[in-house]
């Protein structure tokens, strides 16, 4: 009990001098202005405590959680598993940050066509209203100076445009891009070539919107069996069977719990598997 105790304690000083030493850093970089990396180190302030620093890292609450059930189950093998988990929790969520991040570009690219077809019709010419376009929905991001500048001094907007369109859910940047060159080469109307391609785009956006609402049901069964084990854990706990210790004291409970751990992890990571391929159909 004693060595798990010690090894809670251990594993909390460093999240907190790790957290403390992240804060000084972003800080110092925002007030020096040093690039991301700088190996600089300032004094934090004693004040703060490191969970001011680690709740925008929602993956290192794996930590205190693995420390709960240490303590509880007077093992240190939580805190291993924990410490693993950190690194595949964060994994998971900046995928999920990258996700919500292309559904967002692709929906302000749907934004910028409507714009430019607007401001079209309101009698502007093709290069101001790309560039008001532009700079209203923010669609371009940090292509935005390449591909007006192309527009403004009669540049290969297209191929600017298709640049741009490399980043994910940048797609539809491409279409415009047709949408030019054939209104540039061969006279045809970009407004309404545009107007296509948004409702296209809108189209298709509300078709992923639909297949996720319809697969929200298999998200939550792949949620409820991630579940289950820890509700089977609490239901023995209040049976009296403490199962804690017997997972983590007793060859049977390891072998258990390492076959059990090893089924869980694979099953999650199939489900999870066959419902992003039912979400990309």
């Amino acid at each position: 009990m004693t060595t798990t105790v010690a090894a809670v304690v251990m594993c909390a000083a460093a999240l907190w001098w790790s957290a403390e030493r992240a804060r000084a850093l972003r800080r110092a970089r925002l007030v020096l202005a040093l690039p991301a990396g700088t190996g600089v180190l300032l004094r934090p302030a004693a004040a703060r405590r490191w969970w001011h620093v680690v709740r925008g890292r929602r993956e290192w609450w794996c930590l205190p959680v693995a420390a709960v059930c240490a303590l509880l189950g007077a093992s240190p093998l939580p805190l291993l598993a924990g410490a693993v988990a950190v690194p595949l929790v964060g994994r998971g969520l900046r995928g999920a940050q990258r996700r919500r991040e292309q559904e967002a570009r692709a929906a302000r690219v749907v934004d910028l066509c409507g714009a430019v077809a607007g401001e079209l019709r309101a009698g502007w010419q093709p290069a101001p209203a790309l560039a008001f376009a532009a700079r209203t929905t923010g669609a371009l991001g940090g292509h935005e100076a390449a591909v007006l500048a192309a527009a403004r001094f009669g540049g290969d907007v297209p191929e600017a445009l298709r640049r741009a369109a490399r980043r994910d859910g940048a797609d539809g940047l491409a279409g415009m891009a047709a949408c030019w060159q054939v209104a540039v080469d061969g006279g045809a109307g970009l407004a309404t070539g545009l107007d296509r391609l948004e409702a296209a785009l809108r189209a298709h956006r509300d078709q992923q919107e639909k297949l996720r609402a319809q697969l929200s049901g298999a998200w939550a069964t792949v949620a409820v069996l991630a579940v289950l084990p820890v509700a089977g854990l609490g239901l023995g706990a209040a049976l009296g069977a403490r199962p804690l210790w017997v997972l983590l004291h007793t060859p049977a409970g390891l072998g258990c719990l390492l076959v059990g751990g090893a089924l869980e992890a694979v099953g999650l990571w199939w489900a999870a598997r066959i419902v992003r391929g039912g979400e990309r159909l």
